[in-house]
Formats: C-alpha cells, structure tokens, sequence
C-alpha cells in the first residue's frame, strides 16, 4: 500500500470540489480535504498538515494569494499549487510571489493538475524543509525531529531519520529488516540485526505512548512498518 496522500482542496465551488475530490479517489496514494474559505483553508493547513494544497484565488473571504503569504509565514513548507481563472504573467508572478509552487489556469485538464502534484510531491520530499505526519507527530526529516501537537521538540539521530524516512515513503507496506538495513546503514558487514532492533527499540521509546504496545512502528512478518 502506499504511502496516502493528504490533499486539500481550497476552493467555493462546491462542483470542482467534489469533481477534483472524486477524481483523486481513483488513486489510492492521495486522500481529500475540503475548505471553501480562506480561513477554513489556513485552519486545515495548521490542523491536518496537508501534503500538497490546491488553492483558488476567488475564495469570498480573502484573496487566495493572501492566504498562501499567510501560510507561509506561518511555517507551512508543503507544495501549494493555485487555481486561477486569469491567465496574466501577473497573475502568476503574484501567487509564485505569495509562496505558490505553481500556477494552473481554468479550465484544466485533471491529467494535467495530477501531473504537477506528482511532480511537486516528488521533489518536495527530497526538500530539507519538507515535513511529514506521523500520527501525532510533524515529522521533519531535515531537521532530524519530530514535533509533537504541544509544539515539543523530539530529536532523532540520523538513524532513526533514516528509519522513519524510509518506512514512511513505504506506506504501510512491511519492510524487511533486510532491505531496512540496506537502505540505512547500506552494504556494511559489520552491521546486523540487532544493531536495527536496538535503533528499534530506541524509536519506540521516544515515539510510542506505550514502547511496549507499539502502535505507530509495528513489528510483522519479518520486518517493520509504520501507521501514520
């Protein structure tokens, strides 16, 4: 399975709402968000943390480029891709300068938006500041932390970045502790299995509630996986 993407889709039009929503469900890594205002668009950024934000720039109560400036401000790193019915060079140089990634002109084609959120998503999440969900947690790989709902600061080791980085681009897919291993510490004879239970262990004890229960990095089938 992998891993799904959360999308909000800022726009009044209850129609494209539920057209680009509908759409997005016939691909199982994307999941939908709604809003229909500025400001239900700028709670949802701080609440749900969406990975990729579309953003008209009609909405009623304020204009969309002003609320992609205020997300910005805020610390908001995710991709935000505008909508626009105006098809101006200053139209565009107004959004991208408001922190935009990309300009879309309406009407569009679905195949077309698809494509440039894949293309935004990708190349994001090789970003330093890029930032992830976690259950409770803003994953921030860049900065090796994890940032609980009361604002604390979790330090990870490189290794445990790595861990986490990569089960979390598995999805909920089990990883084997083979292929973990590889990918983290890389083709190391030195390195065995119980140096990845220990790195293990440790995450489970910053992360886990209760280390003992684990519910966010579960042991299965010869390897681990992690339910964001």
């Amino acid at each position: 399975m992998p891993q799904v993407m959360k999308i909000l889709i800022a726009d009044d039009d209850p129609d494209l709402r539920a057209a680009l929503a509908e759409q997005l469900s016939l691909h199982e890594e994307f999941s939908a968000v709604h809003a229909d205002s500025a400001q239900s668009a700028l709670s949802a950024s701080r609440q749900e943390t969406p990975d990729l934000i579309i953003m008209d720039v009609g909405l009623p109560d304020m204009d969309g480029r002003e609320a992609v400036k205020q997300m910005r401000e805020e610390g908001f790193k995710n991709p935000i891709i505008m909508l626009t019915g105006q098809d101006s060079d200053w139209d565009t140089v107004q959004g991208l300068d408001a922190g935009a990634n990309d300009y879309v002109i309406k009407p569009f084609r679905f195949a077309v938006l698809l494509a440039r959120m894949r293309a935004h998503l990708r190349q994001h999440e090789t970003n330093e500041e890029a930032l992830f969900r976690i259950g409770p947690y803003t994953f921030q790989p860049g900065a090796k932390l994890l940032i609980s709902e009361k604002g604390e600061k979790l330090r990870l080791t490189e290794k445990e970045t790595a861990i986490l980085r990569f089960l979390y681009r598995a999805g909920q897919s089990v990883v084997i502790r083979e292929v973990l291993l590889r990918e983290v510490w890389g083709y190391n004879s030195n390195v065995t299995t119980h140096t990845l239970e220990t790195h293990i262990y440790r995450l489970r004890q910053k992360i886990e509630r209760d280390p003992a229960k684990a519910q966010l990095l579960i042991t299965e089938a010869g390897g681990y996986k992690l339910i964001p």
